[in-house]
């Protein structure tokens, strides 16, 4: 979702977007997974969902959990035996330009 499609959905349906938010909250809090490897994770699914803002965002993330630019680079390399070389080509540059800016 770009900013403006978030807001729509936020003023046309706030008890959805309020519940959403409560779902994903209790996912994050779930102690299953340690926080680094729920953003890697988290990544990987953006990448097949072809979300590049999720993308972004969630390598954000991982970073800030303390995951290392090898860590999200082999994320990324891991997509090559699900959503192949083309899904791949497009991430890896996007992923690391986003590692490093940040």
């Amino acid at each position: 979702m770009n900013n403006n499609s978030l807001q729509t959905f936020v003023d046309e349906a706030p008890e959805v977007q309020k519940a959403y938010a409560e779902f994903i909250k209790s996912l994050i809090a779930d102690k299953g997974l340690d926080n680094k490897t729920k953003q890697l994770i988290y990544i990987g699914m953006k990448m097949i969902a072809d979300d590049e803002r999720a993308v972004k965002m969630h390598v954000l993330m991982a970073k800030n959990t303390g995951a290392t630019r090898d860590e999200v680079k082999t994320t990324v390399l891991l997509g090559l035996s699900v959503i192949g070389m083309k899904a791949v080509s497009k991430y890896l540059p996007l992923v690391l330009e986003s590692f490093d800016e940040n």
